[in-house]
C-alpha cells in the first residue's frame, strides 16, 4: 500500500490561516490534496491536523483525518515529528488489516506548487530501484539567486553591526572548487529541496535520527524529482508566486489540469 500523509496545524505566526488561505478560489491545502488524489499510485490519503477547518476540507476531498496531538501543534514543534506520528498511525492501521505500507508520500498543507505527476515520478523512481539505493525521492527547484555563496549573516564587533559571509568563502574555493563572483550562475546550479513532495521508504520514518539534516525524513540517499518554482508558503507575500505557478500549470478559478 502507498499512502500520502499531509500535515498542517491551526497556528501560524508568520501567516495566520495560511493552510486554508484562498488561492485562485480554493483553500491552499486543496492543491496538495488534489495532487495526491490524482496520483496513479496513492491508495489512501491522510491528513494530520488540529484544525477543524483543515479537517473539514480534508474529509470533503476524501482524506482520513489524524488528530495531531497538542505537543505537535506548537510553533516549536518540528514537522518531522508530526510526520513520524502520522506514519506510526498509518502503519498501525495497515497492521490491523494485514497490509504492508510500501511507500509514504509526505506533503505539507502550505506547499501547493507540484502536480500528481511529481508524486508518480517519485514513486516510480523508488519502485524501479530494486536494490534499494535510494531512501527517498524529493522535488527540487533551481534557485541560483539564493546560492549559499550569496548568503550573509549579521555580526557585531563591539556596537557595530556588519555583514559577513554565512559560510566562509574559503570553504567554496578550497573544498568545493567553486567560483565566487557576482555572477549568480558562477558557482553552478543550486538546487533546493522545495519540500513539496517527499516519497519515502518506511525506514526513513522508523529511523528518523539517521536521516540527513535538515529534513531528516528524507533519509541519507535521496533521488531528485525536478520541479521549478517549488515553494512552501510561510508569508502572505509569497502567494503571488504560487498563483503564477498554478496558472502556468493550467489552474484557474474554474478548472484544474486534472479536469482535462
Amino acid at each position: 500500500m502507498i499512502a500520502a500523509l499531509l500535515i498542517g496545524r491551526e497556528g501560524s505566526v508568520g501567516f495566520p490561516g495560511k493552510n486554508v488561505f484562498n488561492v485562485l478560489g480554493r483553500p491552499l491545502m486543496s492543491y496538495p490534496l488534489l495532487a495526491a488524489k490524482h496520483s496513479k499510485y496513492v491508495n489512501k490519503i491522510y491528513v494530520s491536523t488540529d484544525s477543524i477547518k483543515i479537517k473539514d476540507i480534508s474529509r470533503s476531498l476524501g482524506a482520513e483525518v489524524i488528530d495531531r496531538p497538542d505537543y505537535l501543534c506548537t510553533k516549536d514543534a518540528l514537522g518531522e515529528d508530526a510526520f513520524k506520528h502520522g506514519f506510526e498511525y498509518i502503519e498501525d492501521k495497515c497492521r490491523t488489516v494485514n497490509e504492508s505500507l510500501d511507500l509514504i508520500v509526505l506533503l505539507f498543507c502550505n506547499a501547493a506548487t507540484f502536480l500528481a505527476k511529481h508524486i508518480d515520478e517519485g514513486i516510480e523512481i523508488l519502485k524501479k530501484d530494486t536494490e534499494g539505493c535510494f531512501d527517498s525521492a524529493i522535488t527540487i527547484s533551481k534557485y541560483n539567486m539564493f546560492s549559499p555563496v550569496r548568503a550573509r549573516r549579521i555580526t557585531k564587533i563591539g556596537s557595530i553591526r556588519q555583514m559577513q559571509p554565512f559560510i566562509p568563502f574559503e570553504y567554496y574555493i578550497n573544498k568545493l572548487d567553486t567560483s565566487v563572483n557576482c555572477d549568480r550562475d558562477a558557482q553552478g546550479d543550486v538546487y533546493f529541496a522545495d519540500v513539496c513532495v517527499s516519497v519515502c521508504r518506511p525506514h526513513c520514518l522508523k529511523n528518523l535520527s539517521n536521516g540527513q539534516l535538515p529534513q531528516k525524513w528524507m533519509g541519507q540517499n535521496i533521488a531528485p524529482i525536478e520541479n521549478w518554482g517549488g515553494i512552501d508558503i510561510d508569508y502572505e507575500w509569497q502567494v503571488p508566486q504560487v498563483e503564477y505557478w498554478l496558472k502556468k500549470n493550467n489552474f484557474d478559478y474554474e478548472r484544474t489540469p486534472y479536469d482535462f
